[in-house]
């Protein structure tokens, strides 16, 4: 996320999203009205607006409306990066399972 007027980018957690805005938390100070851009995956650069703040969460709302479910898509992983996510791989293939030891 970048705040207008501030130099560099800041990592927040997205809490809620929908087409109008998110709830964002982390250790940025924001207050309410403040111009920004927010990086969502598979979407880009958004701009908007603090439409709120309470300790170290805050309301985004979207200068325009997205599409939340592009968001939310996966990162495409190859099936075979042995460094990827065990829940992002496909299951053991069944030629492979006949290789499997039983115990």
């Amino acid at each position: 996320m970048r705040l207008d007027g501030q130099d560099g980018e800041h990592r927040v957690r997205v809490r809620n999203l929908s087409a109008g805005g998110m709830m964002a938390e982390g250790a940025v100070r924001v207050v309410q009205g403040a111009p920004l851009a927010a990086h969502l995956r598979h979407v880009g650069w958004v701009a908007g607006v603090v439409a709120w703040v309470q300790d170290n969460r805050f309301g985004i709302a979207f200068a325009e409306p997205i599409d939340p479910k592009l968001v939310r898509e996966p990162v495409a992983v190859h099936p075979t990066d042995e460094f990827a996510p065990r829940f992002v791989r496909p299951p053991i293939a069944q030629s492979e399972a006949g290789r499997l030891r039983k115990l």
